[in-house]
């Protein structure tokens, strides 16, 4: 872990806490006025990154420059960040380039519902927001015994990066809010469902999860103001106690759940818990939440356990955690690309080990755009039929909406109604024993409408466009027919599904040519941009070389 003094670092991860100053209590400072700073260029042998780039104003070499006269001599730069997807903006545009969201929108107030085309404080349905307001205003009453429980404690939200980057953190306290906008538009939280109240875990329980040096590394950061595990992955002074905050919620939820004392559970929770394994803490997440939750609903008397992980990133701390254990099923759904995509594991022959085979099951997709049509096959053939085998006692989902249509990092094509459908599968399993616990998302509007349609299965409603007769892409039939081919190894139960599904490849191939002559699909430029490496490589102030003898005012809009 590596704890920062002022604004800038070198971001080189390594593994112990190095000793440094102690901070002072003020928001980091970054020195963009001395061309000459060692502090900017320091390691990085004439190259400079990006970010150093974006905050030094001026020339970017030694060259006399006496013959060139600006038109002003204090230009100033005004750009404006996107609150939906954090992409920057220059102040003529009033839409973002990328999401199309307004530069003034009232997502934080109203989630999704609000209006994505005006700056006025509306949203799309004036009906809502009254029909909203009226049911939220007798949640007290009208949340009954075992009804659905949603966890959520605004202390997280203090969970902030606190050094300044050229681009906003994609893991941000936004998320929470416009989920919990959306919910407290729609009526649905406070109102239909039932609040818990948080409490910090103890050690006792994160140690049936993590080991020690997980444990002090996160809880070391509470001394300092801003430190970093991985070059992504930030805490600041309370980070320590959102993370906690988060796992004892989602311990609760799983205890309540299981035990009967509530009829399922939404986990509104960050930051966020898959990547974080025995002892590191990675890809945003400090403690793993979905482990935790496993951990207490085991110790309230749960026999097995099922996690499904449907964030488009591979789950790797969970799969680290109980790779070796037969009382745990992890099913996980996510890009891969032979490896390529972060944070590289989940490959379909990573089935678990020393005794667990079978008991790890990786959907690697080759490609990104996977949507509603892959994912819901997927589930019909794989998730649902070892699941069924595996008869869990409980049924917990990382719920990262990431993969969902328009979120930056993802960059796959996942609607609200098909996370709804997938929630819906998942209900009849576990006696309807469900908790969904929030992983990843970075689209405001996407990740608050998605989790909202599951919020509402969760609550007993219909899943809207329910799909049929599915027919999945061919590479998405080629991951599917993989995952068969290993599994059927420790499932006896998908084999024939593996041998119908081989029989009728030439079917499923000659439909999906038809679909795509039907309707063709445009990746937008900004897909092949998207992914997590990408942007990372920006957060983290990735080495950009440049031709130093061209003299050039580089503006960064």
């Amino acid at each position: 872990m590596i704890v920062l003094e002022g604004g800038h670092t070198d971001h080189k991860a390594i593994s112990n806490t190095i000793p440094i100053n102690h901070l002072s209590n003020r928001e980091p400072e970054i020195n963009i006025h001395d061309p000459n700073d060692q502090n900017l260029i320091q390691g990085f042998n004439g190259d400079m990154s990006l970010q150093d780039m974006y905050n030094k104003e001026g020339d970017f070499d030694d060259e006399d420059d006496s013959d060139w006269e600006p038109l002003e001599k204090h230009l100033t730069i005004v750009k404006w960040f996107c609150v939906n997807c954090t992409m920057v903006n220059g102040d003529g545009a009033f839409y973002c380039h990328m999401c199309g969201e307004h530069k003034d929108s009232g997502i934080l107030r109203h989630g999704f519902l609000a209006s994505s085309s005006e700056d006025a404080d509306s949203i799309q349905n004036a009906s809502l927001k009254q029909n909203g307001k009226s049911e939220a205003s007798c949640s007290k009453t009208l949340a009954p015994h075992k009804s659905t429980a949603v966890g959520f404690d605004d202390r997280m939200l203090l969970h902030s990066e606190v050094e300044r980057k050229s681009l906003p953190h994609p893991e941000r306290p936004d998320r929470l809010r416009a989920i919990a906008a959306s919910l407290a538009t729609a009526g649905i939280f406070p109102g239909r469902c039932q609040p818990i109240s948080a409490r910090e875990i103890t050690r006792e329980e994160l140690q049936m999860i993590h080991s020690h040096e997980n444990i002090e590394s996160v809880e070391l950061t509470s001394q300092h103001v801003a430190s970093y595990f991985t070059p992504d992955t930030y805490a600041n002074k309370d980070s320590a106690l959102a993370a906690k905050l988060a796992a004892g919620l989602c311990a609760d939820l799983a205890s309540a759940i299981y035990s009967g004392r509530a009829k399922n559970g939404f986990a509104l929770v960050r930051p966020p818990g898959h990547h974080a394994g025995v002892r590191q803490a990675m890809g945003f997440c400090l403690h793993n939440n979905a482990a935790i939750a496993a951990s207490a609903a085991q110790a309230a008397g749960a026999k097995k356990v099922l996690i499904v992980d449907w964030d488009v990133h591979h789950g790797n701390g969970t799969q680290e955690i109980f790779e070796q254990n037969k009382t745990v099923l992890y099913i996980s759904l996510h890009r891969h690309e032979g490896g390529k995509f972060y944070p590289g594991t989940g490959a379909a022959h990573e089935v678990g080990s020393m005794g667990g085979e079978g008991y790890c099951v990786n959907v690697p997709w080759s490609r990104g755009g996977v949507g509603d049509n892959d994912y819901i096959f997927a589930f019909q053939h794989i998730v649902l039929p070892i699941a069924d085998a595996f008869a869990p006692d409980i049924t917990i989902i990382s719920a990262g909406f990431d993969a969902a249509r328009g979120d930056p990092l993802g960059c796959c094509d996942v609607t609200p109604a098909g996370y709804a459908q997938m929630t819906k599968m998942l209900s009849s399993l576990s006696n309807g024993k469900l908790l969904v616990i929030l992983e990843g998302g970075y689209n405001l509007r996407s990740i608050s409408s998605s989790a909202t349609s599951v919020i509402k299965v969760l609550l007993g409603e219909k899943p809207e466009n329910m799909l049929e007769n599915v027919v999945p892409s061919r590479s998405g039939l080629q991951t599917v027919l993989e995952v068969l081919s290993i599994q059927s190894n420790f499932w006896p139960n998908v084999g024939p599904i593996f041998s119908e599904l081989q029989s009728r490849w030439g079917s499923y191939i000659f439909q999906e040519i038809k679909k795509r002559k039907r309707s063709r699909f445009v990746v937008p430029v900004w897909w092949k941009m998207g992914r997590k490496k990408f942007l990372h490589h920006i957060l983290t102030e990735q080495q950009l070389r440049f031709n130093s003898k061209r003299r050039k005012k580089i503006l960064w809009l």
